[in-house]
């Protein structure tokens, strides 16, 4: 019995298939050290973006672009996301994953600099989607701001909320995973602002929903 969920686990990641291209910018993911979205995780945003209709999407943290792609994809015709790293390196072959799937710099904007200080000058109510892959450490901050450039009925979306899994194990005290707990207990009480659920794929997906 014990093997019966890590089964169930490996046949929800697996069941959509990722493009080939996808799979690139995985391997270089793997390669570099990057803690990419799972492959379920990427297909939930994929088809998020499509059932609430994405037009202006920010994506905190690109890595190598696994979910660049799988956002891309998900996002209406004519529409844009926005990707911003710390890294260069990232930021590079984020660019190089883009060109081998040959979505067109119009559709995907890739910036190079400090994901929330980029955050904090983004337009209020201008974006459909917000996904988190970089955490800060002032999570009331990353709450503040994510709602302020949510249209009302905008999502956001925190990518490796379980930190591993340990923030489902209350015995797991270390700093990351204290403020990543506190972080997702404070967006489901703010049960005025946010309609919330945490969805099992990956390592674990939250979503808060602007009311």
């Amino acid at each position: 019995m014990s093997e019966q969920p890590e089964k169930i686990r490996e046949f929800i990641e697996s069941f959509i298939v990722e493009e080939l291209e996808i799979q690139s910018a995985r391997s270089r993911g793997s390669e570099l050290g990057s803690d990419e979205p799972s492959q379920g995780t990427g297909a939930f945003l994929q088809m998020l973006a499509r059932a609430i209709h994405v037009h202006s999407a920010v994506e905190l943290g690109t890595g190598t672009g696994v979910g660049t792609l799988w956002l891309a994809d998900g996002i209406d015709e004519g529409g844009t996301l926005t990707s911003i790293d710390a890294e260069a390196e990232h930021v590079h072959l984020a660019r190089q994953a883009c060109d081998e799937m040959d979505i067109s710099p119009q559709r995907v904007r890739l910036i190079h600099g400090a994901p929330y200080e980029i955050l904090r000058k983004l337009t209020d109510s201008g974006y459909d989607m917000v996904v988190v892959r970089e955490y800060s450490d002032e999570s009331g901050d990353l709450i503040e701001q994510a709602h302020r450039v949510l249209r009302s009925g905008g999502v956001c979306l925190l990518v490796h909320a379980l930190h591993g899994g340990k923030v489902a194990d209350l015995a797991q005290r270390d700093e990351v995973t204290v403020s990543r707990r506190e972080l997702l207990r404070n967006l489901r009480a703010d049960r005025e602002r946010w309609t919330c659920s945490l969805v099992g794929v990956g390592d674990g997906l939250f979503m808060a929903v602007k009311r």
